[in-house]
């Protein structure tokens, strides 16, 4: 595409129609609450030759980092004149988090590498997994302000300098897990292809989960402190973000929400400006943004500058129109917005992180496994069991073994198991959660249209060579006499694997064909 800068729309340029009009707000357009801009935009839009959408599932994914890249997405905002999102998003990406797996460019989508994955309980900053929606506002804090309206007693305006004062609202600190509903997607990719999205349904592995120690006000304290508490109508409350938002041609904000019932909760829902500690990254959504525990990401809201209490569920699209569970029945051919029902609450789910699949182990007769399992909803995970062999035989682990339990958190494990067997073993790992809820055992089972929620039992393979037996510790010696290591599995060795006198005593012995 073409540069935009210059371009106009009816003879006023994009950057009049299109305007950052907040000072102290960069990167932030405002579209709900200006219809005509959107039609506009729209129209723009319509004119315009687009980048094709990457086919990902069918073919291999690059081995590149990023893997993915989000020309599409860019080429929107740019017929915008909205470029300078894209680079800056893309400068804070490469300041903030320049070692994660770039899953997708832009918007970002950033995963947390294994090693740091299972390193700590509270995941560090600079590795928290990243799935962003659209590009990076820059807000400054001291121009900020959060607006809350709808369906409350008295509409506010709030600035940061009084949400964050303790005298006018209760601060509350909560150990919380996100989880994007598109972990293990790749999973479901592998075996079952199913929607691409515009968006690109990025093709998430096992990093697409962190935890962290947020800061803020309870909304339920803010509602009845700054608001006066809901209308008796209110039975949702809509978030707004500040990033723009691109759907089948049309633009928005992100917006989404959560019933009322579970703000109600006292602290299940906190506006934050603080993660581990520290302000907010502003990729994760400084100066504020909304922590829903237990439910998906995407409800979590980054770069929160509107509430709205309504009556009904947000018909913003990745509220209406995304994060659906269809049935193994609903796809391509049948799939509407009404056919699906919206995933909240994260289902109990687990992953190996430690081995790697297809990993080649030598061991002592023992295999050590580490992990994470989850539970949203407020369950929290009471027991994981790991399995060596596909799932028939199970070995709990011990809870000294596993990280300790909080409400909306989850829990690391490790345990070593005992393997005798050689060659290529399936293990698989499951969890408990307190409301004695577990996964399913197989993939098929948890496939949907949408690639969302992959909670089956975790899977992978690895080729087992146990040094404990005599021949398996011969060849090894004799492989590091040579020089040479084990790996890589499909590379042959380069000398006899053994004598012609060896070779003879063992046939004579044993003939291949009968005596008669």
């Amino acid at each position: 595409m073409t540069d935009s800068t210059d371009e106009t729309y009816a003879g006023v340029p994009l950057s009049q129609l299109f305007p950052e009009e907040k000072l102290g707000w960069r990167g932030y357009v405002e579209w709900e609450d200006a219809p005509e801009r959107k039609h506009i935009a729209a129209e723009i839009l319509k004119t315009k030759q687009f980048t094709a959408i990457p086919e990902f599932q069918y073919d291999p994914l690059p081995k590149t980092n990023p893997i993915l890249v989000g020309h599409r997405w860019k080429e929107y905002h740019e017929a915008l004149g909205l470029k300078s999102i894209v680079d800056f998003s893309w400068e804070t990406v490469l300041k903030e988090k320049p070692g994660m797996i770039h899953l997708l460019d832009f918007p970002y989508n950033g995963e947390t590498p294994r090693s740091e994955l299972v390193n700590s309980k509270i995941t560090d900053n600079l590795w928290h997994f990243v799935r962003n929606h659209g590009g990076v506002p820059d807000i400054e804090e001291e121009a900020f302000e959060l607006e809350v309206g709808g369906l409350v007693n008295k509409p506010v305006k709030i600035s940061m300098k009084d949400l964050k004062d303790p005298n006018k609202f209760p601060q509350a600190e909560v150990t919380v897990t996100l989880q994007c509903s598109g972990t293990r997607r790749i999973e479901q990719i592998q075996e079952y292809p199913g929607e691409g999205d515009e968006l690109i349904n990025a093709p998430w592995g096992e990093g697409a989960i962190g935890t962290a120690v947020y800061r803020g006000v309870p909304l339920k304290k803010l509602l009845k402190i700054a608001c006066g508490g809901v209308l008796p109508e209110c039975k949702h409350l809509e978030f707004i973000g500040a990033d723009t938002y691109f759907k089948k041609g049309n633009v928005f904000n992100y917006a989404v929400s959560v019933p009322y019932r579970k703000v109600r909760a006292n602290e299940e829902v906190l506006l934050a400006w603080e993660m581990n500690g520290k302000p907010l990254p502003k990729i994760h959504g400084y100066p504020l943004r909304v922590v829903v525990t237990g439910y998906i990401g995407a409800r979590s809201t980054k770069w929160l500058y509107k509430i709205n209490a309504l009556a009904e569920p947000s018909l913003g699209p990745v509220q209406a129109q995304e994060y659906l569970y269809f049935t193994q029945q609903i796809g391509k051919q049948n799939a509407k917005y009404s056919n699906g029902f919206s995933i909240q609450n994260m289902p109990v789910s687990s992953a190996i992180i430690f081995p790697l699949d297809k990993q080649v182990v030598i061991h002592d007769g023992a295999i050590e496994l580490k992990g994470w399992s989850y539970s949203g909803g407020g369950n929290w995970v009471e027991r994981v069991e790991v399995s060596p062999d596909g799932g028939h035989v199970w070995y709990c682990v011990d809870q000294e073994e596993m990280t300790e339990k909080h409400y909306h958190a989850w829990r690391l494990w490790s345990i070593k198991l005992p393997v005798d067997a050689e060659g290529w073993l399936e293990f698989c790992v499951r969890s408990w959660d307190s409301s004695n809820n577990t996964e399913p055992t197989f993939v098929r089972s948890a496939w949907n249209w949408d690639l969302h929620v992959t909670s089956s039992c975790h899977r992978i393979k690895i080729y087992s060579v146990n040094k404990t037996r005599p021949a398996t510790a011969a060849r090894l010696a004799d492989i590091e006499a040579h020089g040479r290591t084990f790996d890589p599995l499909t590379l042959p060795l380069e000398w006899s694997l053994e004598s012609e006198e060896d070779y003879l005593t063992a046939m004579r012995k044993h003939p291949r064909e009968p005596i008669d």
